[in-house]
């Protein structure tokens, strides 16, 4: 509803501008107060995510490339969209360590070091799909039918949703997850292991806390504990 009204005031300042209205009959129109605390987005557990990165066979490209994708978004905390918008020049070395440029929402560059199992996953992708000298090609590609190895274009987010899917069902995983689960899971599990939510929001190149806590679903094991205390 928000956003819709806050289409409808665009829509009348536009029309205030061009002089078509005298005034804006939507600017003192408040939108319903909405609060939420939790995010909807499906979380793993880190053992579930330990063992589907585990259980991809990387000795084809589309492995090498499920894990490599996967990878980012659990140890970077990369949304989908930006994680799919890289190019191969975006994984270079800065100070002896491997360092990704996630391109984000409004044209912002995001550069984050990389943990040093996202290094292997994505030296081994790169190497092994030999695209170290293709710079601006994109980083993560379709694979063609034909030769079973990485074809020219870009992965689409559709895709890489199925990709997901499929994978989590081979690693026995029967939680419905998605793109955005595994930015959910890595913020989460760093939170477990203390770190903070203010770095967490660096990390995850989140303009504020409060959208952070969405991702935070370490209140669930509370809540799991206490319903196991109905004894009946």
């Amino acid at each position: 509803v928000k956003q819709q009204l806050a289409g409808v005031r665009h829509l009348f300042d536009w029309l205030v501008t061009g002089h078509a209205v005298p005034a804006n009959p939507a600017g003192s129109v408040r939108g319903p107060a909405h609060s939420q605390r939790r995010g909807k987005t499906p979380v793993l557990a880190p053992d579930e995510a330990r063992r589907l990165l585990d259980s991809i066979d990387v000795t084809t490209h589309a492995g090498l490339r499920d894990r490599a994708l996967i990878g980012l978004m659990v140890y970077s905390f990369a949304r989908i969209g930006a994680a799919l918008a890289m190019r191969v020049e975006d994984v270079f070395m800065q100070n002896r360590r491997l360092w990704v440029r996630l391109h984000e929402k409004g044209g912002k560059r995001h550069e984050m070091p990389c943990h040093h199992n996202l290094e292997d996953y994505l030296t081994a992708y790169i190497d092994g799909c030999e695209l170290r000298e293709d710079r601006k090609g994109p980083l993560f590609r379709t694979i063609a039918r034909s030769t079973k190895r990485l074809s020219d274009t870009p992965l689409p987010q559709a895709n890489a949703f199925a990709m997901v899917r499929r994978r989590a069902a081979a690693a026995g995983i029967g939680t419905a997850i998605g793109n955005h689960s595994f930015r959910a899971t890595g913020i989460t599990t760093y939170l477990k292991n203390g770190g903070t939510l203010e770095t967490a929001a660096t990390m995850a190149n989140h303009s504020s806390t409060r959208t952070t806590q969405l991702y935070d679903r370490r209140p669930d094991d509370v809540t799991l504990d206490e319903v196991e205390r109905v004894l009946i």
